[in-house]
């Protein structure tokens, strides 16, 4: 679930962001207001036109549980209203790849998936499971889509790919009580966050809450790191293996990595209760405990916001958000994307990739929370609060500058699986951060194995 925005336009992009969800967490503003007077915050009936599929049956698989499915489930309601068809979401495991390589194998296929990464997607195509989107779904990509989105939902110039969820992966969201009675401030820079952690720990209270269960939330912190510092182009050449994991500039984001990892007074549990806490308790640890969570901070996506939803915290007063800091000279940008394909040639399936490349699908789920759309049709008073609608502002107005995020790119077997790759070795990383060129090394061994196969 990872993309990344180039600096330049995406760059002035962020910095509206910045402005944006400052003032909307300033406290002169109600964060969780209502929308402007005349905007409509759910669809309207006579939005897409679709087919009616009485008595047709579709199953949707994505590795969505939980606030998330809860909520595309309210999609999937909508859509059964407006066509008539029976849908039943079908929870998936990662790799979603080898989960629906199994159901096709039984004779069961899902009729449509959302797969996270791009490479999921080139390999369903090479698989031949993928159906290419139809002309309605192809009329809503080019109205409410830039090319850019379109074409990240392309294999060889064929559409295959719906984008009906992005995410913004460069935020750290910070519980206010533990910064302000540590007398923190927010910082801007890799040096200053640095310091507002250890300003946290001399307070008493542990400063990051790390969710290392999960390694893809430990490539998003090496990948924002690596952006930021090495650069757009070398980053477009790691994610390609174009240059190798043993290349000094992956060794100089690692020793920046383990300023941080290096030091467990700074993760909530240290290395080993990081291990141990899975992405929604690391959120969840941050926003309760009241003067005494269990961490002040917490990095990832716009979709905390769902669980902290979870706990009593108030968005935009109890917990707030600033970017990710600067360890170069540009602020890294990493957004993420699901994209929803077909796997059987059927009138529901394309029926619900048209809808899903809508604007009366992305409102439903928009209102929810937790939930940013690259669908450009969208209006933004859907959102249900200002710190959300700045977010997805951001993403729309930085048009086509953008690119998926590294891990993404990467053969699944390197860069999606648990307990394997990019995902375990950075786990590792995280247990021992002193063995930089030891994790170098597994990195380009098992990245040499992935791009082969």
């Amino acid at each position: 679930m990872r993309t990344t925005l180039r600096t330049g336009k995406a760059a002035v992009a962020f910095a509206a962001l910045t402005a944006l969800t400052l003032s909307a967490c300033s406290g002169d503003g109600d964060d969780t207001a209502d929308p402007p007077p005349g905007k409509e915050t759910k669809p309207a009936a006579s939005g897409v036109e679709l087919p009616r599929l009485e008595g047709e049956k579709i199953q949707v698989t994505a590795v969505w549980s939980g606030p998330e499915q809860e909520n595309f489930d309210k999609v999937l309601t909508e859509f059964e209203k407006r066509t008539g068809a029976e849908v039943t979401f079908v929870p998936a495991q990662d790799p979603i790849v080898n989960f629906i390589g199994t159901k096709i194998a039984g004779g069961s296929p899902p009729d449509v998936a959302l797969l996270p990464q791009p490479g999921a997607i080139r390999q369903a195509v090479e698989r031949k499971w993928a159906k290419p989107v139809g002309p309605a779904a192809k009329a809503q990509l080019a109205k409410n889509y830039s090319p850019g989105w379109q074409r990240t939902g392309q294999v060889d110039g064929e559409q295959y790919g719906v984008y009906y969820k992005a995410a913004n992966k460069s935020l750290i969201w910070y519980n206010t009580t533990a910064f302000e009675n540590a007398g923190a401030q927010v910082p801007k820079t890799w040096k200053e966050f640095l310091t507002t952690a250890e300003t946290i720990s001399a307070s008493g209270v542990t400063p990051v809450s790390v969710a290392g269960a999960d390694g893809w939330t430990l490539t998003d912190w090496f990948e924002n790191i690596y952006l930021s510092q090495a650069g757009p182009e070398r980053y477009d050449r790691l994610a390609r293996h174009e240059l190798k994991w043993t290349d000094p500039s992956v060794k100089q984001a690692l020793t920046t990595l383990a300023e941080l990892f290096g030091k467990e007074a700074l993760i909530a549990g240290g290395a080993d209760g990081a291990l141990q806490t899975e992405f929604p308790a690391s959120v969840t640890q941050t926003f309760t405990g009241g003067d005494q969570p269990k961490g002040a901070m917490v990095f990832e996506g716009d979709f905390v916001s769902v669980n902290i939803a979870q706990t009593d915290a108030e968005l935009g007063k109890d917990a707030k958000v600033f970017p990710f800091p600067s360890v170069g000279a540009e602020p890294p940008v990493v957004t993420g994307g699901d994209a929803a394909v077909a796997l059987k040639d059927s009138k529901g399936a394309q029926a619900l990739l048209t809808f899903l490349a809508s604007p009366d699908a992305a409102a439903i789920q928009a209102a929810e929370g937790g939930f940013l759309s690259p669908n450009k049709s969208l209006d933004l008073a859907a959102y249900p609060n200002d710190v959300l609608r700045s977010i997805a502002k951001a993403l729309i107005d930085a048009g086509d500058d953008f690119r998926f995020d590294m891990s993404d790119q990467m053969p699944q077997s390197f860069g999606g699986t648990p307990g394997a790759g990019f995902w375990k070795i950075l786990q590792d990383f995280l247990k021992n951060p002193r063995d930089i060129a030891g994790a170098q090394r597994e990195l380009e061994s098992d990245a040499a194995k992935a791009y082969k196969s």
